[in-house]
């Protein structure tokens, strides 16, 4: 059998375009979320104690703010904006969005393990912040993300709390507090190392979905 030069050309033209939109029909391949560990984030540190009142000394009163999306603090000049996600003052971790923000964001805290967490639920309510004492993370002992023993003037997170976290810009995040202290010691000896330096993780959905896994 013999083809000419037109009819091989048409045939490989119709190879190509069948190729062509094989590839186009091609589901795009899901990039898996990577978790992040943030370290020593300092969240208004205290430089001592006053030994007649033994209040700390050396504390500014500002959040640390910080973006989630491009792992990174902000500036507090941009506590206006939809730029920080999160943001962490001794005990208290505020978020972007509510009646004294300006931006999107809530949270909730969910009771389970970092690594089961793995989609936000549809039917999922968030607070957010609505004044200095009534924050979508509740800032006391037993009630948020961490407990508090007076006795040993000890701070740790609570096993299990998962803080589930709306973005300032409306993406979705996880984040697990891993420790309260500088260079998160094993055992924590409140005499000697130093508060409000937090070490978490985190993850973060770019594409908007509540997938997080």
């Amino acid at each position: 059998m013999k083809f000419n030069s037109f009819a091989i050309s048409f045939l490989l033209s119709g190879l190509a375009l069948g190729q062509w939109a094989c590839n186009t029909d091609d589901t795009p391949a899901v990039v898996p979320v990577v978790a992040q560990t943030v370290r020593n984030l300092p969240a208004d540190p205290t430089t001592g104690v006053n030994p007649t009142t033994g209040q700390p000394l050396g504390t500014t009163g500002r959040f640390t703010l910080y973006n989630l999306r491009d792992n990174k603090t902000v500036a507090n000049t941009d506590s206006a904006t939809n730029k920080w996600d999160v943001g962490f003052r001794g005990t208290t971790i505020i978020v972007n969005g509510g009646a004294i923000r300006s931006g999107q964001g809530g949270a909730y805290v969910h009771t389970g393990t970092f690594e089961e967490f793995t989609t936000v639920p549809t039917s999922a309510t968030f607070g957010q912040d609505q004044s200095a004492t009534s924050l979508a993370i509740v800032a006391a002992s037993g009630r948020g993300w961490y407990n508090y023993n007076a006795p040993a003037n000890l701070i740790t997170p609570i096993p299990g709390r998962v803080l589930v976290i709306r973005t300032g810009d409306g993406k979705f995040a996880k984040m697990e507090i891993l420790s309260y202290y500088e260079n998160a010691p094993t055992t924590v000896d409140p005499n000697r190392d130093r508060q409000r330096f937090y070490t978490f993780r985190y993850v973060y959905q770019p594409d908007g979905s509540m997938k997080l896994n």
